[in-house]
């Protein structure tokens, strides 16, 4: 089996692709790519089982209702927006609250922060990839963070060049938990860059789904999935993966 882990960018230049090939007890990350853009990872993942990428897939429901109301003049008053109660459902779609609840993390707001501008690229790069089921297709969204807690790895604070040594043992804690995993000497990028390491454990995250190993929207949370999409959470151990 094959998996693609794509830590995702707004930009090419920050944006990292790992692929990993899949046997029994082991596991080769065969490519490692950095920087991307949207052909090179189009090529990357041809004939992968399954692809994760980091990037949220689509927008809150309550959010798209009140820009397309805002938009077309038919915003009523009365919705309490000086309250922030009121703006978190325009604020986190359903997963984010999932996992907010579940304690594995707090997903950025697509709606809110600047993570938008990597969901505008990403639902350009599902169009090109042809995936249309934003919950359990051939694409899946991925967390890392969440993956990390669930692992018992570390999870934080290993983002941006002031914090390689963190990284850097972030890396080492990883593969001494999972020591079939082969990184076929792509050690250097993966304690210097933190998309690159994002982009393995994104891989990893994909190699879950296609195992049947990730937490899934229940039949009431679903229909809201499909449009919103939804992040999958590992619920298995590092060792299961192969």
């Amino acid at each position: 089996m094959r998996t693609v882990g794509i830590d995702l960018a707004a930009s090419p230049a920050r944006t990292a692709v790992a692929v990993v090939d899949w046997s029994t007890g082991a596991a080769r990350l065969t490519d490692l790519v950095m920087p991307a853009d949207d052909a090179r990872i189009v090529d990357l993942t041809a004939g992968a089982d399954r692809i994760g990428i980091d990037a949220p897939f689509g927008w809150p429901d309550d959010f798209v209702d009140l820009v397309v109301a805002q938009h077309r003049g038919q915003l009523g008053p009365g919705r309490g927006l000086d309250d922030i109660e009121q703006r978190r459902p325009l604020a986190y779609r359903r997963t984010d609250r999932h996992v907010m609840s579940a304690k594995l993390g707090n997903p950025l707001s697509v709606s809110a922060d600047q993570i938008a501008h990597v969901a505008f690229r990403c639902v350009g790069l599902l169009a090109d990839l042809g995936v249309s089921d934003r919950v359990d297709g051939r694409a899946v969204e991925a967390y890392p963070a969440a993956a990390l807690r669930h692992w018992g790895l570390t999870h934080r604070s290993y983002k941006g060049p002031a914090r390689r040594s963190v990284l850097a043992a972030s890396y080492q804690d990883l593969v001494e938990r999972a020591p079939w995993f082969d990184v076929a000497g792509h050690r250097e990028l993966l304690v210097t860059d933190d998309n690159a390491f994002d982009a393995v454990v994104t891989a990893f995250i994909a190699r879950a789904a296609a195992l049947g190993r990730t937490t899934l929207p229940d039949d009431g949370d679903r229909p809201i999935a499909l449009r919103e999409g939804w992040i999958h959470v590992p619920d298995c151990a590092l060792a299961e993966l192969v």
